[in-house]
């Protein structure tokens, strides 16, 4: 069966929330369906990401949400792959390496310099998948964060 991808819209929003939902649960977060829709629906009205949605038989079948950035020190454009989430009755069937594909299209598309990503260590398969898609890890720099908000309970 074929997947088609394209860029979401916010006509997208009802087969976009179980996806963003689901890919929320698998990082333990709780099912809130609401809250998938209202941060989508904000992210898509604002112009803030891009959402690409895998079709498989003109059912939504994963999504991909890249969020953009700057190197100031390349002077150039690059997008964070933030999101990358597969519906679970479809894995193993080519819908993440498409949508892996269309995010690195799109960069191409927008003349970014790269493509950035990062996922928890214990998450093998993604981890594989990255690399079967032309990924490397990139190791020139450490990430460090700095926590704005209370961790959630």
């Amino acid at each position: 069966m074929t997947v088609s991808v394209r860029r979401a819209t916010l006509e997208d929003l009802d087969a976009l929330v179980p996806l963003f939902d689901g890919y929320r649960t698998f990082y333990s977060q709780p099912a809130d369906p609401g809250l998938a829709r209202e941060f989508l629906r904000q992210r898509l009205q604002r112009g803030e990401s891009a959402v690409l949605l895998a079709e498989r038989t003109g059912k939504a079948a994963g999504f991909t949400q890249l969020y953009p950035m700057f190197s100031s020190v390349r002077a150039a454009r690059t997008w964070v792959l933030n999101d990358l989430f597969v519906d679970p009755a479809l894995r193993g069937g080519g819908v993440g390496r498409a949508l892996l594909a269309a995010a690195a299209a799109f960069g191409r598309e927008q003349g970014a310099l790269r493509l950035e990503l990062e996922t928890t260590p214990d998450n093998q398969a993604a981890q594989a998948l990255y690399r079967a898609s032309g990924w490397q890890p990139f190791q020139e720099t450490l990430r460090f964060h700095l926590p704005l908000a209370p961790a959630p309970a």
